[in-house]
């Protein structure tokens, strides 16, 4: 007779300990938005973030036949210039140093701080499929011995204390308590090591969270924190912040022309409301590990 086999809880996972972290895994397991694969396929550096800088506006103008292809291309110069904004302030890397990328999403950003520095990468993310999209792109680049790519949780990584120069997030830290994310990263980082994070975080001279951003949790299933929430975190956790850069001037024009495109998730709105209305900020955050 067959003994009764005991069903496992759904959080019996060594990476997914929670249920909302099961949800966001099945959520970005399953995402295949145009607005990441198409923007991607235009030099292979597949990003999940937003774009900075001054807009081309004539790419919505000239032949009706090739504008899909101009829009794509701008959206994807905007999101790179962010990408190279961030990595340009992970402090000066040898080809040596390895950093490390939380949450990687498809790896775009782990590429380019190998382009820029040549240093050894690891990227961590809670999406299988991710994971291995990310690995695939660093194969085919030639750089999969520098380039890895893990099935891991920011959280815990289980990765060698001190063993990292640089560690950045790149718009994943609504996924996860600060607390915790931060002490995980003091404890990688070596001392004197430097931290990166661009972010949307929601204004408390405003108050509480605007309607917007509320809507912007529910369409992302996650939980924007606040301004105050970074800094007293980093703090707390041996992060002292050296440099703040506020975005939030220079991401607005990319969201009016994402708003204008076949591209649209519907989403645009709420995020140009919020930062129009001083709510929501997107700040870069460099810090040193003291």
């Amino acid at each position: 007779m067959t003994p009764h086999r005991k069903e496992l809880p759904v959080t019996a996972n060594p990476v997914l300990d929670s249920l909302y972290q099961h949800a966001v895994a099945d959520y970005w397991n399953e995402e295949r938005n145009p607005v990441n694969l198409r923007l991607g396929e235009v030099d292979g550096l597949y990003h999940h973030h937003y774009g900075i800088g001054d807009v081309d506006w004539s790419v919505l103008e000239g032949p009706a036949a090739t504008r899909e292809k101009r829009v794509v291309a701008e959206l994807h110069r905007l999101e790179t210039v962010q990408a190279e904004t961030l990595i340009a302030r992970l402090g000066p890397l040898r080809s040596e140093d390895r950093v490390m990328d939380a949450g990687s999403g498809r790896g775009g950003s782990s590429l380019l701080a190998n382009l820029r520095y040549g240093c050894h990468v690891e990227g961590v993310s809670i999406s299988e499929s991710q994971v291995a999209f990310a690995n695939e792109q660093a194969r085919r680049r030639g750089v999969g011995d520098k380039v890895r790519f893990h099935f891991r949780n920011m959280l815990d990584t289980r990765f060698e204390t001190g063993s990292f120069q640089a560690i950045w997030n790149n718009e994943s830290t609504m996924y996860v308590e600060l607390a915790l994310l931060f002490a995980e990263h003091a404890r990688l980082l070596r001392r004197g090591g430097r931290y990166v994070c661009i972010t949307g975080c929601y204004n408390d001279a405003y108050g509480l969270p605007s309607r917007a951003i509320s809507q912007i949790n529910a369409h992302y299933i996650c939980d924007i924190h606040s301004r105050s929430t970074y800094f007293r975190e980093m703090v707390a956790n041996r992060l002292i912040p050296i440099s703040v850069l506020d975005l939030t001037a220079a991401t607005i024009p990319y969201w009016e022309l994402r708003a204008k495109t076949h591209l649209a998730t519907g989403i645009e709105q709420s995020f140009l409301d919020a930062y129009k209305n001083g709510s929501f900020q997107y700040l870069l955050i460099a810090a040193d590990r003291v």
